[in-house]
């Protein structure tokens, strides 16, 4: 299925330490429980922070519980789950979930704010994705490994095994809080590790949902457990315990880059952070056939997406008539409650999102940018989405991710000049070029920095079978289903000697 999606929150805005974790869910003392439990999470709608429901945290006790069971289950090699009980697990947890597939879209849009139509594409993704990790395993294998090359290997014959790499411990973002837990959970299921799943602080429901029916499927507890710390220092404590293998983070790159720098040695880690990701529109592009995949990639989940279209590069020849046209879309773009069925643009995850971007929104303007439409607030978290038109190479807006709202557009005359500009930032995750003219598309795509680059498509678009990795600050490893089950295993070598 191909969609205008991506996996991950806000990345390059630096945070304090005491935001890495709970981001923007509410945690409350319980101090008259008789128990000892000592919070709870309340968890609020997005879009007027509505409550929900409160759910417990999990202490250093219950961690330490969690990581036993699984590093148990684990050096139980006569324990192991069979491929084929895998696969059958898989199936039968892809089947519960289309049975709930109305719940899980509605609890999308309620706990992390995105408008019910994309709420329903993730959740069908989410289902689509624990087939593939399925499907996966018919062809998940090692290789022979040719001795007979050299007098010294005479008589010899080796192949490999895949083998789980360890305990995976799995920390996701609020933006797909049900697909991003399927492609972490999903992957390690069918390889035969036991993983451990901390959602983000506001968006924990899905991910609860998700793990039961996981465990309804077969799996036995063990090998697969949500973690809902009750501190910022108990996720860190999970990430860098000496007996996880492999860590999956989605989330910000300051945090990622710091744990990844505090892992057990051995351990591997798969990053996914984010970017501001650039559009380039050539004077020879079909200006019938850009607009609306700009305006999907620029403003797809109010633009809390890590390759969201940031940074739009035009053509002086065709600025004028892009930009009336884009700004004209814009404006017609239906903002508000994301659990109504028409609504395009949702909410922000917190006020404060909101209120850094209109921030940065009025920073761009002082310093010379044209505000072309938007800049209005809506509710406490919902923005009107905005165009600026040549915001200074200054400006956050220019530097940095905005993860919201908020698209830029700047005249170039030269590619090479727009290409340069595009290559720019430290980050680098996914691209764009529109063009008709063939050698501009290609010589776009042979040179901007970018992971991926998408000829007349959006920078947001993906699917869940391709390789989904940013580059330099962005990110490390490689995301995408497939390529995440081969992160999450080792091969071994066998070697025999035959008489």
């Amino acid at each position: 299925m191909a969609v205008f999606i991506s996996s991950r929150c806000r990345s390059t805005i630096p945070r304090t330490r005491a935001f890495w974790w709970t981001s923007c869910a509410t945690v409350r003392p319980i101090s008259s429980w008789p128990d000892g439990r000592g919070t709870m999470l309340q968890v609020v709608q997005a879009f007027d922070r509505a409550p929900i429901t409160e759910i417990e945290t999990d202490d250093a006790a219950a961690l330490e519980a969690k990581l036993q069971s699984a590093e148990r289950v684990f050096r139980d090699r006569d324990g192991w789950l069979k491929p084929y009980e895998r696969i059958a697990i898989l199936r039968r947890l892809a089947g519960l979930m289309e049975a709930r597939r109305d719940h899980f879209a509605m609890q999308i849009a309620r706990e992390g704010g995105k408008p019910l139509p994309d709420a329903i594409v993730e959740t069908t993704r989410a289902i689509d994705g624990v087939h593939n990790a399925a499907d996966e395993l018919r062809n998940f294998a090692g290789r022979e490994i040719p001795l007979g090359l050299s007098a010294a290997g005479a008589g010899r014959w080796a192949f490999t095994t895949k083998e789980p790499i360890g305990i995976v411990a799995a920390i996701s973002a609020f933006n797909h809080p049900l697909n991003l837990i399927v492609h972490q959970v999903a992957p390690a299921i069918a390889v035969g590790c036991p993983v451990i799943i901390k959602p983000a602080g506001p968006t924990p429901l899905s991910c609860r949902d998700f793990v039961a029916l996981v465990h309804e499927a077969g799996l036995p507890e063990a090998w697969c457990q949500s973690f809902i710390p009750e501190s910022n220092a108990l996720a860190e404590k999970l990430a860098i315990d000496r007996r996880i293998g492999f860590l999956s983070f989605i989330g910000s790159a300051k945090v990622g880059w710091y744990l990844h720098s505090k892992l057990a040695h051995g351990a591997r880690s798969a990053l996914e952070h984010g970017g501001a990701a650039p559009a380039i529109v050539d004077r020879s592009a079909d200006l019938d056939r850009v607009i609306e995949p700009i305006v999907k990639g620029g403003y797809y989940h109010a633009g809390q997406v890590c390759v969201s279209t940031q940074r739009i590069f035009v053509h002086e020849d065709i600025a004028a008539a892009f930009t009336e046209r884009l700004i004209a879309r814009v404006a017609k773009l239906r903002v508000g409650d994301p659990t109504l069925a028409d609504t395009e643009v949702g909410p922000l995850i917190h006020p404060r999102e909101a209120d850094r971007i209109a921030s940065w929104v009025e920073e761009a303007v002082s310093g010379g940018a044209k505000l072309a439409v938007g800049g209005g607030r809506i509710s406490e978290t919902t923005l009107q989405p905005s165009v600026l038109l040549d915001p200074s190479t200054e400006a956050k807006v220019s530097r940095e991710e905005v993860f919201g709202p908020v698209t830029c557009v700047y005249r170039y005359r030269r590619l090479d000049d727009a290409i340069a500009q595009a290559n720019s930032l430290p980050v680098a995750f996914q691209a764009s070029v529109f063009a008709q003219d063939i050698d501009v598309a290609m010589r776009a795509a042979d040179r901007l920095d970018a992971s991926a680059v998408m000829i007349n498509d959006p920078t947001a678009f993906r699917t869940d079978w391709m390789p989904f990795a940013g580059r330099r600050e962005s990110g490390y490893g490689i995301g995408g289903i497939p390529f995440t089950m081969r992160e999450m295993a080792q091969e071994k070598l066998i070697m025999m000697r035959r008489p």
